[in-house]
């Protein structure tokens, strides 16, 4: 299976996700965030190797707009990811594979449908996931993956891979800088195709030399979001 035929399925069974983090689209706001090199007049490098001024300056950029929480990122080639050697290289990674939600510390996520715990990992380098989790799931027998990145560190303490999470339950928060890879507080949420074989990890981020290969195995995650709809650029 790849992207467009999972994105079929999805729409073929019409199936009901429950919303990943509480979002009402006729009272909240969705701030779209832009990291690309276009930006870089916000996104300087001062701020993004400074943690602190880096989620000071997201903060203030939901407050200042009213919104709930900052969304985007899928398919996007960002320069901030030169703040971390974890995307150096040969071909430095720049291309991200996932939504990124930004917001609070301690946002509640939700699953969106029901799944099984595949796996969870502390990846606990600057700039990575840090506490991370990835559910399986099943639609008519053909099984995907969802990776939660940018936990909180109690989250997966006591979490077991094969643990049954039901549609809608609360089994997950956005972490604090010190446990989320060193970020501002924010979800790191991707769909994924084939695993690999890998646990607990899968890149969220790839180089542009292999963007089709990667973009065919992680479709879109607003079709399972649906939220991109809503976010408005400032």
């Amino acid at each position: 299976m790849h992207a467009q035929q999972l994105k079929s399925l999805i729409q073929e069974e019409s199936v009901p996700f429950h919303p990943i983090v509480a979002f009402d689209p006729a009272t909240d706001h969705l701030l779209l965030m832009d990291f690309t090199s276009g930006n870089s007049t916000v996104w300087t490098e001062e701020i993004i190797q400074d943690e602190e001024l880096f989620a000071t300056t997201v903060m203030n950029l939901l407050q200042q707009n009213e919104a709930m929480y900052g969304i985007g990122g899928y398919d996007e080639l960002r320069t901030v990811y030169a703040r971390s050697e974890v995307f150096s290289g040969l071909e430095p990674r720049r291309l991200h594979l996932g939504i990124d939600i930004w917001g609070a510390v301690g946002t509640e996520i939700f699953a969106p449908m029901d799944a099984i715990v595949h796996s969870v990992a502390f990846n606990d380098h600057y700039g990575d996931y840090g506490a991370t989790i990835i559910l399986q799931h099943s639609i008519k027998g053909q099984i995907f993956y969802t990776l939660y990145g940018h936990l909180a560190l109690n989250d997966i303490a006591d979490l077991q891979e094969g643990t049954v999470i039901r549609g809608g339950q609360s089994f997950a928060h956005f972490g604090n800088i010190q446990e989320n890879g060193h970020w501002p507080p924010h979800l790191h949420f991707q769909v994924v195709i084939d695993m690999e074989g890998k646990q607990g990890d899968y890149p969220g981020v790839c180089a542009l030399s292999e963007r089709n290969k990667y973009l065919s195995n992680c479709p879109d995650p607003d079709i399972i979001l649906n939220m991109m709809q809503y976010a408005v650029k400032k």
